[in-house]
């Protein structure tokens, strides 16, 4: 037992242990990324706190994703353009300034609703160039044999700041106000930016040089690329679905916490919470897993649209604690599955441009699911919301696996014939061999061509 587990801690730390400019990233982002969870609860509560209204939430949401409905394309281009390290630097600057200005507002005591809306919409704007780039800055860190492992562990990290991040913006509002929320937040940047310091550039994994797209030909060269991957489009249709509908949790668990558990904000840090330790759980097996699987990523949408149907009729505070753990761990097996099979299929040249379709896909809509999640808790409180969160994944994902298993049998009859031609070819051609030696059946040779000597 004591050596499985530490063959898996070798695995699943595999990108920490190996590469000092990932490991400093992920230090980083171990202290940063508790603050902004920290930030992020603050706001939803800050928001209802002042307007009484889920719809307003729901607007909150609506500010921080409308920028990735807007620019995710363009900035799928900026980061081809120019250099993600540099870019990352810039943009957790510009994080830091957001939420200190917020914290100043709020800690003066004359903050407003619109000023939350503009600081999402601002942190938005900065997000939408930070995603893509944090993801091309990851794959120049680990490489591509160990890109599974990192994402894996950078979904680890983001979703163990789930953990305490949110529980303790509710122990922090509970004792000393909102607005500490936000300084903490902002003092917390300082160490993601000394670790993109500290790195070493000379240590980044090459990436394949190209000349620097122009807006809309890139634009038009990135689309034009996951057209023609029919696998690329199913997996970025089923992102599409989930994150619009179903991954509305900072709009949901607000309003699940105070009107339909009749709570406090204590209560939602610890829903926040458990949907955290769930998270981590599964990117730790994610992490360990070794390569990204289109079996795993459906198995976890099931479960992330399973967990949420059952959340729906829910009035226990601990058995909706129990089912945001398996949402949480279904939710990471299935995102972090979806992000390396994107990343893994994209060349280099066209890795930004892909990963801000999916960045698109993933919160291009999310400001339309947030208003429409509002919508659905004023007219059937959080059971309407969560039941269609729930339903619209567990179709989208029956369809998706549909045709993901009907494109795959249609290639085998494909690779069995380029294999027979193959050894057709091959029977054809003068042999070196004397008469009486046997031709090698096709198997044999395709095995052949296909060993490294």
């Amino acid at each position: 037992m004591t050596r499985a587990l530490l063959r898996f801690n070798t695995r699943a730390f595999l990108s920490v242990r190996k590469y000092r400019n990932y490991r400093l990233f992920f230090l980083g982002q171990s202290v940063s990324l508790p603050g902004t969870w920290i930030q992020r609860a603050a706001q939803a509560w800050l928001i209802l706190t002042l307007t009484h209204s889920a719809l307003a939430v729901g607007m909150l949401a609506f500010a921080q994703f409308l920028p990735f409905t807007l620019f995710s394309l363009v900035a799928g281009v900026v980061v081809d353009r120019l250099d993600s390290h540099k870019i990352v630097k810039a943009t957790q600057t510009a994080f830091m300034v957001i939420a200190a200005a917020l914290a100043a507002v709020t800690l003066s005591g004359v903050v407003e609703p619109w000023e939350v809306y503009v600081a999402a919409l601002l942190g938005g704007l900065v997000q939408v160039i930070d995603s893509p780039a944090r993801q091309q800055l990851t794959y120049r860190m680990v490489g591509r044999d160990t890109l599974q492992n990192a994402v894996a562990l950078n979904s680890s990290v983001f979703n163990a700041s789930r953990i305490y991040g949110p529980g303790l913006a509710g122990v922090l509002i509970a004792a000393f106000g909102v607005g500490i929320c936000f300084a903490i937040n902002a003092v917390s940047f300082l160490a993601v930016l000394a670790g993109l310091i500290m790195m070493r550039p000379s240590e980044f994994f090459p990436i394949e040089a190209s000349r620097r797209p122009r807006l809309i030909g890139g634009i038009r060269e990135g689309l034009s690329y996951v057209y023609r991957s029919r696998e690329l489009v199913l997996v970025l249709g089923l992102v599409l679905v989930i994150a619009t509908m179903s991954l509305n949790f900072n709009v949901l668990l607000p309003v699940l916490a105070r009107q339909t558990l009749h709570s406090h904000s204590i209560t939602f840090g610890l829903l926040s919470a458990s949907f955290g330790f769930g998270a981590l759980a599964g990117g730790l097996v994610a992490a360990g897993q070794g390569r990204a699987r289109r079996s795993f990523m459906l198995i976890g949408a099931v479960g992330f649209g399973g967990s949420q149907v059952l959340l729906a009729a829910e009035r226990s505070i601990w058995l909706s604690c129990l089912l945001l753990v398996l949402a949480g761990v279904s939710f990471t097996t299935w995102s972090s599955n979806s992000n390396s099979i994107v990343q893994l299929s994209a060349p280099d040249h066209l890795r930004g441009r892909v990963l801000g379709l999916y960045l698109f896909a993933y919160a291009g809509t999310g400001s339309f699911g947030g208003l429409f999640a509002g919508w659905l808790v004023h007219v059937g409180g959080t059971t309407l919301a969560f039941l269609v969160s729930g339903l619209a994944a567990l179709a989208g994902t029956a369809v998706v696996a549909r045709l993901l298993i009907r494109e795959h049998a249609g290639r085998r009859p494909l690779t069995l014939a380029r294999e027979r031609v193959a050894g057709l070819r091959f029977s054809t051609r003068p042999s070196s061999h004397p008469p009486s030696r046997p031709m090698p059946p096709v198997e044999s040779f395709t095995a052949a061509v296909r060993s490294p000597k």
